[in-house]
This record gives C-alpha cells, structure tokens and sequence, in this order.
C-alpha cells in the first residue's frame, strides 16, 4: 500500500515541478517579447527623430561653452554651420568602407571665433591604385596654434556627430598614425591641440567643396552613413513563439494525463 502511494506521489510531485517551470518559462519568453517591443517604439521614434533632424535647416554648432550640455540623445544628427580657420597641418584621416570602395574620412581642425576647435570630417578620398595615401603623421601643434592660425575664413554646413569611441576589434595606433575611429580625444592627444569639442561636424557636398583639396584631393563630403539596425519585430515574434511553443506543450502533456487516466 505504502509502495503504491509513493509512486503516486512521485508522478505529481514531477508534474508539479514540470508545470512550474513550464509557467517560468512562458512568463520570461512573454517579457522578452514584450521589451522587444517596446525596444521597436523606441527605435522607430529615434529613426523618426533622425530624419526630422538630417533635414531640417541648419542651426549654429554648438559653441564651447554650450560643450558640457552636448548629448547624443538631444543632439546627433542636428544640421549645423559654423565658420573658423583650418589648421590644414594637423590633418588625420581615417580608414573608412563605403559602398564606393575603402579610403578615408579626411578629418581637420577648425578654429572657430570662441576660442575652441571643431573637427571637421571634409569628406571622403578612396585609397588603392591612383588613389589617396596615408599621409606621415603631422608635428605635435603649438598649444596656442589657433592664435597663431593663419588663412582664410571658411564656412561649414553638415551632420554634427558625437565623439567616436575606440573599435574592439581594431585599436587607433597613433604612433604609427592609423586610426580606425574618429576618438577626438585620442586625436587631439596625438596632434598636441586643446580645447577639442566633444564632437565633429561631417561637411556636406557644398561645403566640402567649397573648402578645397587636400593633399592634392578633393574629399567628397555629404556622405555620413546613417544607419539603424531594426531587428526588434523579429525578435519579438520570436521570443513570443517560443512563449507559444511552451504553452501548447503544457495543453498536450495535460490533455495526454486525462486520456491515460480514462
């Protein structure tokens, strides 16, 4: 008799485990797919956000005392003017793949009226064979090489940026002047400037042009990749199939009990 309520008790015990974590299981597939939709809302909103800001018109550059309040949230992407003097010496490009082929954003600095420096992404210059090359590492600037900055007075109109981090696969290398990211930071450091806001501008096609070639080439500007990837739905439905799938086991195993006990 004692055999026989054991081996009752075991079964039920078992399902009462298996239905548990069956119930564990559906509620953490269901709130998954429930944050990968609210992860779509916010996505869509911030392409939204983007496309309202690439074109719209122009607003001036953030200046250096408007730095500290700079975010991504609020302000990447904005149209933006300012005008300055470059300092053409302390150029650095940056390896850059495009659907034009591999080459590099043309990145220099510009001093602008109060006082700071605003790098400027000129544009685009393909590499390879009859392409643009590397160019040396320029001397370490003067900490005061905007006061001494000497040329003509350019405008710029463009994408403002936020600051590029360092890649995980490929670190910037500056001592051998190979940069993989625009790091301001890490290129101000390696070119000696000071006072290098937390952004850059990418210049458009009008601008870019207008402010001449570099080293014998003329960048393409008006060229900024904006791109999102948008995979929230997917994911969504999957978490919310997997749910599913939990679910309609736990309906066959119950509907399996009650015709084994008919």
């Amino acid at each position: 008799m004692m055999t026989g309520a054991i081996k009752r008790q075991r079964p039920r015990a078992l399902r009462v485990i298996l239905a548990l974590a069956a119930g564990v299981m559906f509620a953490g597939f269901f709130a998954l797919g429930t944050w990968q939709i609210f992860r779509l809302q916010w996505k869509l909103a911030l392409i939204e956000r983007v496309d309202r800001r690439v074109h719209a018109g122009p607003v001036p550059a953030p200046s250096v005392a408007q730095w500290p309040q700079l975010s991504t949230d609020a302000d990447e992407y904005r149209r933006v003017q300012l005008s300055g003097v470059l300092l053409d010496a302390s150029t650095t490009q940056v390896l850059a793949s495009l659907d034009r082929g591999i080459g590099y954003w043309v990145l220099t600095p510009l001093c602008t009226p109060d006082g700071g420096i605003v790098m400027i992404n000129r544009g685009f210059v393909p590499a390879g064979v009859g392409g643009w090359k590397p160019q040396p590492a320029p001397p370490m600037a003067a900490a005061d090489a905007c006061r001494g900055a000497q040329g003509p007075t350019v405008s710029f109109t463009g994408l403002l940026r936020v600051n590029e981090v360092a890649g995980r696969l490929r670190q910037n290398d500056p001592a051998r002047n190979y940069w993989y990211t625009r790091d301001l930071a890490a290129i101000a450091t390696a070119r000696g400037l000071p006072a290098v806001a937390p952004y850059f501008v990418d210049a458009d096609q009008a601008s870019a042009k207008a402010a001449g070639p570099v080293a014998g080439e003329q960048p393409a500007g008006g060229l900024t990749v904006i791109s999102f990837v948008n995979n929230h739905l997917v994911y969504a439905i999957t978490w919310y199939a997997l749910a599913l799938m939990v679910a309609a086991a736990v309906v066959w195993v119950v509907r399996d009990a009650r015709k084994q006990k008919t």
